[in-house]
């Protein structure tokens, strides 16, 4: 657990590091939990299920089920972070989105990376910091240790790659900055 919280090389798919896979069905079960509870905002008990699943939940944050992640525990949400439906956050490390930030339909948040010695089971992970009132259009997918500005904007599908400047706007495969027109 401690090396996959640093970053670090681990294995996880066996079975020698039961904390791993304890952590990972607690998270599936409030997973399932949370996603039966229904999707509307200020039910009480889908609320109560993502502040015990995530490792922090902003005040008014809002995620439309269905929603999947890894752990929970490594997702930070601040204030008024919208999440619609069919997302999913690979969480293996921390995962911070900022207050007011929306994120499209099926958008994908990875943070687990698979080495060159994925043969063998060895996984690790890098952090992603999502900025203050970002917007993540539908089906985006953001790669592991990628950083994204307050104020930025992602266009729908696109793959980010790459560290995202405050306040731009990055479409396509793989995004790239765009002009804004006038």
């Amino acid at each position: 657990m401690e090396q996959m919280l640093a970053g670090e090389l681990y294995r996880f798919g066996d079975g020698e590091h039961p904390e791993l896979r304890e952590a990972w069905e607690r998270s599936k079960a409030a997973c399932a939990r949370f996603n039966q509870e229904g999707p509307f905002k200020g039910s009480g008990g889908r609320n109560a299920i993502l502040t015990g699943m995530l490792g922090s939940v902003g005040k008014e944050a809002d995620i439309t089920p269905p929603f999947s992640c890894a752990f929970g525990f490594n997702t930070h949400l601040g204030e008024g972070v919208f999440f619609n439906f069919n997302c999913v956050v690979l969480d293996v490390v921390r995962v911070d989105i900022g207050d007011h930030t929306t994120i499209g339909p099926a958008v994908q948040i990875y943070t687990v990376e698979h080495p060159k010695l994925r043969l063998e089971k060895w996984e690790s992970g890098r952090q992603v910091k999502i900025g203050k009132n970002v917007w993540v259009g539908g089906g985006a997918i953001i790669l592991p240790s990628v950083t994204i500005g307050d104020n930025a904007i992602v266009g729908a599908g696109a793959v980010v790659t790459r560290d995202v400047a405050d306040g731009s706007t990055v479409a396509g495969v793989p995004a790239k900055p765009i002009k804004k027109q006038k």
